[in-house]
């Protein structure tokens, strides 16, 4: 069986998650700091973010507001929200970024992988032709091509043109 290694991810495993007192996605949604801490669309029920550990460039996560560890327990007012967020955030990141391809998805509970497993949360991360490389593997490093900052202006200003373009 093949491996693969994400050696990068170590320091959010063991160190930000273990430090984490309350939920790190409840005082996001409740922060007016949307440029600190990377938010770029609220909407009604849920909003999207940029992840501060991204596996790529682009890495954003969809999320309600609400404290919910399951889709189960999500409205059907939140479950829409979400799914349109999720599509509108795929949109904006083919707008800036072109990706040839994404991987989306949800990670149920601790043993599934989520980081965070008492607020569901969407992951949706761009992926190119050929966007694995050697570095994580032999010098312990992801390299992302791409600030959070510039990125986070690009979507931003991209979100701000399609209201415009809206209510027009």
């Amino acid at each position: 069986m093949d491996r693969l290694w994400a050696p990068w991810r170590v320091k959010y495993l063991t160190e930000v998650i273990d430090k984490t007192k309350g939920c790190v996605f409840c005082d996001i949604a409740k922060s007016k700091e949307d440029q600190k801490n990377f938010v770029f669309v609220r909407r009604t029920h849920c909003y999207a973010v940029l992840n501060l550990y991204p596996y790529n460039n682009g890495h954003s996560m969809v999320l309600p507001y609400r404290h919910v560890n399951d889709l189960s327990k999500l409205t059907s007012e939140e479950s829409q929200e979400l799914f349109e967020l999720l599509t509108y955030v795929k949109e904006l990141l083919d707008e800036t970024l072109s990706p040839n391809g994404y991987n989306i998805g949800i990670n149920l509970g601790r043993v599934a992988g989520a980081g965070f497993p008492g607020h569901i949360h969407v992951h949706i991360v761009p992926r190119w032709k050929g966007d694995a490389n050697f570095m994580p593997v032999v010098a312990g490093v992801k390299v992302i091509s791409q600030s959070m900052k510039m990125l986070y202006g690009k979507l931003v200003k991209a979100h701000q043109k399609r209201i415009k373009k809206k209510t027009k």
